[in-house]
């Protein structure tokens, strides 16, 4: 099974992808743990969706489910109209490596590549790549892409990573915990390299956050709880980076 490469302009109106009736259950020992019950969810095309809620709430479980890294334990998710709940491993593996960037809140880069080398990697093995140099441009690392992993901050090692993840020019950019273990001032910087990708590339972008104040940057918020979606808001004007403190 194949999935279409083509990308479609961004409009808000059309759904990139979307979770109907997803439940994901854990089975070992005495106890079954139930991560997610029944999310009903769609993401729209360069839409900018912000997820909160305590740990244990089934946020990295959704955006995994979502991404293709884990399958649901039951209903749908559908990537344009492509359901993805009954690819076999190599349609998931090929939906991850042509459609889905993700950006953790570690950054896993090679510690012996360059940042141009790093986001290499990516570039040498996807259909229609932006450039490496492009890429780290984008995230502002014009002049820092010949540097390794050691002779770059915490902030730009993520950058990097993100430069990494947008390559590919993802349909969807999944952001889990990306200003986890970053000060708010480089955590900001970090965040307008995301901003940056979804306004200029169009590209779907949901982030997992714990990080409240991140949210007034989204489009719309979803709150996630025990499992289930608790509030869904809209922003009615998206804050910029810089605006937010914490």
């Amino acid at each position: 099974m194949t999935i279409s490469n083509d990308k479609q302009q961004a409009t808000h109106s059309s759904p990139t992808i979307e979770a109907r009736g997803v439940t994901k259950t854990y089975h070992g020992g005495a106890l079954d743990v139930h991560a997610l019950s029944g999310i009903n969810l769609s993401l729209f095309e360069g839409e900018m969706v912000v997820l909160l809620g305590p740990s244990g709430s089934g946020k990295s479980t959704l955006l995994n489910i979502l991404g293709g890294l884990d399958r649901p334990s039951s209903g749908q998710v559908m990537f344009c109209g492509q359901e993805l709940t009954r690819f076999d491993d190599h349609a998931l593996t090929m939906y991850r490596r042509d459609h889905v960037g993700f950006v953790f809140q570690f950054y896993n880069l090679v510690a012996s590549l360059t940042a141009r080398e790093n986001v290499s990697l990516v570039t040498e093995i996807s259909h229609n790549p932006m450039g490496a140099d492009e890429a780290l441009s984008v995230v502002g690392l014009a002049e820092r892409m010949d540097h390794f992993p050691a002779e770059l901050s915490g902030g730009e090692q993520q950058r990097v990573a993100i430069a990494r993840a947008i390559a590919k020019r993802p349909d969807i950019l999944m952001c889990d915990e990306p200003t986890g273990a970053l000060d708010s001032k480089t955590g900001i910087k970090v965040l307008e390299a995301i901003e940056n990708t979804n306004i200029n590339l169009g590209t779907t972008t949901a982030i997992i956050t714990h990080n409240a104040t991140v949210a007034d940057m989204a489009d719309r918020v979803i709150v996630l709880a025990d499992g289930k979606i608790s509030e869904v808001r809209n922003n009615d004007k998206r804050k910029k980076p810089a605006e937010l403190s914490w």
